[in-house]
This record gives structure tokens, C-alpha cells and sequence, in this order.
């Protein structure tokens, strides 16, 4: 009679955590310590709270021949010696999480994003977790052991550390998920008001109980597995505690239909492997995934406004994680090469617009909407004018800076905004109309780390910019891998020892695409020195570098004559012209007549109130 290797079914998350507690489920001793911060737990509770697949548990059941070393699960609490009824061989994170938050009448001890070691309490805004419109993790706090929230000066700012207080801003905890007293204490605490009941029950019915019907995957192996093979199916299938991302969820979702997710997505990603597609290396499959949901949820909306559907009752077009939690599979299959051909489109408009390296890309989240445009405006997207609208929603995004930090929101607007107005709509896309440059931004722009840094980049090689000394285009240079690179016009140290100050001539204003040999030759001398060597070097005449040096936007006389002063002002204005031809508005004006650079960097950089755009 063949011996039964292992078993699947699903047991209840109560339950489980139960034998945690109880010490009837603990950890083989060549299990990792612990090591979740705090931030991957208020993931995993959302998840639970939405019935979302958190993966599997497998366990090794106990008694058999094969004895291993074992100790309780981080937290719990053992009046004695408890002989395991099973081993955790996978899953040990969750499960650690999950007792500590929810079971566990003491802080939970874990680390934060940096891996210092923190603890504290777990707790539910109530009114967020209910409101469909919110990220159900964001509603999620995680509270200092005091339950007080404090300030740098140790000034109180929230206080949880009683129950009436809790009661009071609606906050749950969520050690008491299992203990039904803190939902007795609420109703009495609010004199049974009908709106308070009415939170306490939505609340409840919506995250409480989706604890208590929440039921696990658990693969339990038998008592007679050997060793060797007990080794070898946790090497496995352990993969240290990593959360799963969206894009891992899906896999996991789509297998269930027979999908392979991560087999599409690398086919997917094999589209734009040839060198004109080399800004989309950075393409992640998250990125992919928020196109396509983009598109989803945009023709979602569209059937509802054809059948009808009142305004406030139209589902929105978005692509932040709970709506790409539930993209389902006829849909990703639908979108999914719409979109892969929007990003081959977006690399070429890209290319259009003389960004063509990842190095110089201003924003690699402005891929995700430009892509999905592409993908829904389809053949409109592809005429002069629509291409002129494009570009200018695009520098607008650029040059208004409006693409840093989160940005789904804006996704969420740019993709019908823009397919709209590619489409004959008179209104302006949102992005376009808030979008503002002002004059001053260029002197406090040092590094390519900005967005708005690596757009005039871009505009410098649009201008023609070539090299001083042998000529090419810059772009050429880049296509070529020449070590073509953004360098200072007047030398750092010519300036130095000209008593020029360093926030200055490190702005972009003072800055030229170059090789790195031309950058030798031009070395730390006075332009009006290494414009002779470069005409040397180049075996050219002083007026053939001077016709390059004019493709930078700069003033080769100006340069002669090792004036850096007016240098400066003449090639800040023709930058500003660039940005306002590119934005297809006026900038910001700020800048004061006879104001020294230096002076105008302190008032940018004090945060001075900006005059009214002219």
C-alpha cells in the first residue's frame, strides 16, 4: 500500500493562530529569525482584510522518525515544554506576522524600512478601512508602544492608550480582531447612536469578518518524510519573506486558469529588445501591468457612460494597486499587446524628442501614461497634430514637475485628458494647464537627478547640439556610447579663481553635452584659452567651433571675451525660450533686472513668493 506523502486542505486562520499559541505548530530550529518590517505586515493584513491569496503554509507533520530541533514561533508564549504537532517548513513569516498583530496582548517586535528594530501595536482607521475610494493598506497604523504618537519634541499628537480613546477617534485594534468586548465597548461608548452603529456594523461586515472566514492553504507532509527530502523541499520552496508584489499575486491568480503570467510578460518585454527600444530597459512588469490597467478600467468606464451609467456612479479609470489586484485575465490578455505596442510607440516619440537614454529619461513613470495613450488614441495618436499635443503634454509633465512622488492620480487624468484632446477636444489636458516653469528654476538646476535638469538636456540635443571638437551630434555621440556627458562651460576651476560662486556656475545655465575628451581638452582653462586648442585639436578654423558652440544655445563671443556674467544672463534667457516653446506657454517670470545670479539662487532657493506668470 503506497504511504501517503502529504496532504491539502485549508483550515481556518483562527485556528491556526490558535495552535500557534498553543505551541502545536512551531518552527524547525534551521528556520531564519524573523525579519518582516513592519510596513510588509500592514500589507499582509490588507490582504487578509480583502480575502486577496497570501500563499500557501506548508507544514511537516510531527511524530515521525525524523526528529529535528524546534522552538515556538516568535511571540508565543509556552507555559512548558510543548511537543509540536506540526513544523512550519514555509510560510513562517505570515504566520509570525499574523500571530503578533492579531494574537498577542503585548507590541509587536519587528524593524522598520531601515531594519532598526521597533515595536508597537497595530490599528484600523475604522472610517478608512469602509471607503471603497481608499487604499485599504494606507488605513493601516502602526502605533509606538505607548499608543501615543509624539513629535520630535515629545509633544503628543494622537493617544490611543485607552479604550475610550480608541473609541473615540474610531481606531481599532487589532489584537482585539478575535475579542468581541471592544465592539460591546464601542456601542455603549457612543450611546448606541445610529451613526456610530452604523460605522461599527459596515466595519465588521467588511474587515472583522474577513479574519474570521479566512481560510489558508496548508500542504502538510507526512510523518514519514525523510530527511534528505524534508531539506530539500525547503530549500525549495522557502524564499526568505519576501512580500508578494502585484505583479506576483497575479501570477498566482492567473495560474489557476492555466496562465503563466511571468512567461507572457518576458514575451512581452521581448518586443523592444532591439536597440531603438533601449529607453524601455527599465520597463518593469509593474509598469506593464499599470498600463494595462489603465486601458481596463478606461473601457470599463466607457461602456458604463454608453449604457447610461449617471456620472457619480461611473467606475474610475485608475491603475493603483487594488484595481490592479483585480484585473482579470480575459482583460490582461485583451490589453496586454495594445499596450506592449504603446510602449514601442512611446520609445519612438521619445526618440523624437531626443531622449534616448535611460541616464537622461526625466521621468521613467511618465512611460506608464504616455504608453497607455498610444495604446487607446491607436491611429489618432499618429498625426502631426496629435504628435504636437503630445509633445507638448509631455514637456509640460517634464518641466512642470509633475511626475515626482505619487503619481497614479495623474495617470489616472492624463490618459483620457490627452486621448481627448488628441481626439478634437478644445479642453486642455490637466497636466498642460497646471504646469508652470519659472525662471528661477534654471539656477537651481545642478544635477541629473531632476527631471526638469534632464529635459534641457533633451532640448540641447533637439537644438542641434554638437560636439566642439570633432563635430558629431550629440546625439550620434550617445548612440555610439562616446562617454557623452553634461560639463561645465566655464571650467570649476576658472571660475574658482575668478571669485565666481559655486551655486552658480554648477547651474545648468553654465552646462554643455560633451564628450569626455573634449571635456579634457577644455580642462580648467579660460574659454578664451581652450577655444584656440579646441580649433587645434579639431584642425579647424575658430569660427567652425564657434558655429558648434552656437548649437549649445551659448554665445561664443561672450565666451571670447571670459565674461561670465553676461555669459550667463544671455543664455539663461534663451534656455527659458526653449522651455516656453517646448510647453507651448509662457514660464514664470521671477527674474529681477540687474539681479547678480548668486542673489537670484538665494531668493529661489529661500522660497520667496514668485511673481504672477506674464
Amino acid at each position: 500500500m503506497a504511504t501517503e506523502t502529504f496532504s491539502i486542505d485549508k483550515r481556518p486562520l483562527r485556528d491556526l493562530l490558535g495552535q500557534v499559541g498553543a505551541g502545536k505548530i512551531q518552527l524547525p530550529e534551521f528556520q531564519r529569525g524573523w525579519v518582516w518590517p513592519w510596513p510588509n505586515i500592514a500589507s499582509l493584513l490588507a490582504s487578509v482584510s480583502l480575502n486577496y491569496p497570501v500563499g500557501t503554509v506548508m507544514l511537516l507533520r510531527g511524530g515521525g522518525d525524523v526528529r529535528f530541533k524546534y522552538r515556538p514561533v516568535e511571540g508565543a508564549v509556552l507555559s512548558g515544554p510543548v511537543q509540536p504537532e506540526s513544523l512550519v517548513l514555509d510560510g513562517q513569516q505570515r504566520l509570525t506576522s499574523l500571530f503578533q498583530s492579531l494574537a498577542m496582548n503585548s507590541p509587536v517586535e519587528t524593524q522598520d524600512e531601515r531594519k532598526r528594530r521597533v515595536s508597537g501595536w497595530f490599528y484600523v482607521d475604522m472610517v478608512k478601512a469602509i471607503d471603497e475610494n481608499e487604499d485599504r493598506e494606507e488605513a493601516i497604523r502602526f502605533i509606538p508602544p505607548s499608543r501615543k504618537v509624539v513629535n520630535f519634541r515629545g509633544e503628543i499628537l494622537e493617544d490611543y492608550s485607552t479604550r475610550e480613546l480608541e473609541y473615540q477617534h474610531r481606531v481599532f485594534p487589532l489584537r482585539c480582531l478575535f475579542d468581541n468586548s471592544w465592539g460591546d465597548g464601542f456601542a455603549r461608548h457612543c450611546n448606541f447612536a445610529p451613526d456610530a452603529m452604523e460605522l461599527w456594523y459596515r466595519f465588521r461586515d467588511s474587515f472583522i469578518k474577513s479574519f474570521d472566514l479566512y481560510h489558508f492553504p496548508v500542504i502538510e507532509l507526512g510523518k514519514g518524510t525523510p530527511r534528505q527530502a524534508v531539506c530539500q523541499v525547503f530549500e525549495k520552496v522557502n524564499t526568505g519573506g519576501v512580500t508578494l508584489t502585484v505583479f506576483e499575486l497575479l501570477t498566482a491568480t492567473y495560474a489557476a486558469d492555466e496562465f503563466d503570467l511571468r512567461r507572457h510578460w518576458h514575451e512581452c518585454r521581448s518586443a523592444w529588445e532591439a536597440p531603438e527600444y533601449a529607453i524601455l530597459k527599465d520597463v518593469s512588469n509593474t509598469d506593464f501591468l499599470q498600463a494595462v490597467t489603465l486601458l481596463a478600467t478606461a473601457e470599463r468606464r466607457r461602456r458604463e457612460e454608453e449604457a447610461g451609467t449617471d456620472e457619480e456612479r461611473l467606475p474610475r479609470i485608475g491603475c493603483k494597486r487594488k484595481e490592479m489586484l483585480v484585473l482579470g485575465l480575459e482583460d490582461y490578455r485583451r490589453y496586454a499587446p495594445d499596450v506592449v505596442a504603446g510602449f514601442k510607440a512611446a520609445a519612438k516619440f521619445l526618440r523624437q524628442q531626443f531622449v534616448f537614454d535611460t541616464r537622461f529619461l526625466p521621468y521613467g513613470t511618465q512611460l506608464i501614461p504616455l504608453a497607455a495613450i498610444f495604446a487607446l488614441a491607436g491611429k489618432d495618436a499618429e498625426t502631426a497634430g496629435a504628435q504636437e499635443k503630445l509633445a507638448r503634454w509631455y514637456w509640460c509633465g517634464v518641466f512642470g514637475e509633475l511626475y515626482g512622488g505619487t503619481t497614479e492620480t495623474r495617470f489616472n487624468l492624463d490618459l483620457p485628458d490627452v486621448v481627448d484632446w488628441i481626439r478634437g477636444s478644445t479642453q486642455e489636458p490637466r497636466t498642460v494647464t497646471q504646469a508652470q516653469f519659472a525662471a528661477s528654476r534654471l539656477l537651481t538646476l545642478r544635477t541629473r537627478q531632476s527631471a526638469a535638469y534632464k529635459g534641457i538636456y533633451a532640448l540641447l540635443l533637439k537644438a542641434g547640439a554638437a560636439d566642439w571638437r570633432t563635430g558629431e551630434k550629440a546625439e550620434v555621440s550617445v548612440y555610439f556610447d562616446e562617454a557623452m556627458d553634461i560639463h561645465h562651460i566655464f571650467p570649476q576651476a576658472w571660475c574658482n579663481k575668478n571669485g565666481h560662486e559655486r551655486s552658480v556656475y554648477n547651474s545648468i545655465v553654465n552646462k554643455a553635452p560633451l564628450t569626455a575628451r573634449t571635456n579634457r581638452i577644455i580642462g580648467g582653462h579660460a574659454p578664451s584659452e581652450y577655444l584656440q586648442r579646441l580649433a587645434k585639436a579639431a584642425e579647424t578654423s575658430p569660427e567652425g567651433v564657434e558655429q558648434r558652440i552656437r548649437t549649445h544655445l551659448a554665445d561664443p563671443r561672450l565666451m571670447r571675451a571670459d565674461d561670465f556674467d553676461a555669459f550667463f544672463e544671455e543664455r539663461r534667457k534663451v534656455l527659458q525660450e526653449h522651455i516656453a516653446t517646448a510647453m507651448g506657454k509662457p514660464v514664470v517670470d521671477d527674474h529681477i533686472p540687474g539681479q547678480r545670479p548668486g542673489e537670484a539662487i538665494l531668493a529661489a532657493e529661500s522660497g520667496l513668493p514668485v511673481p504672477a506668470e506674464l
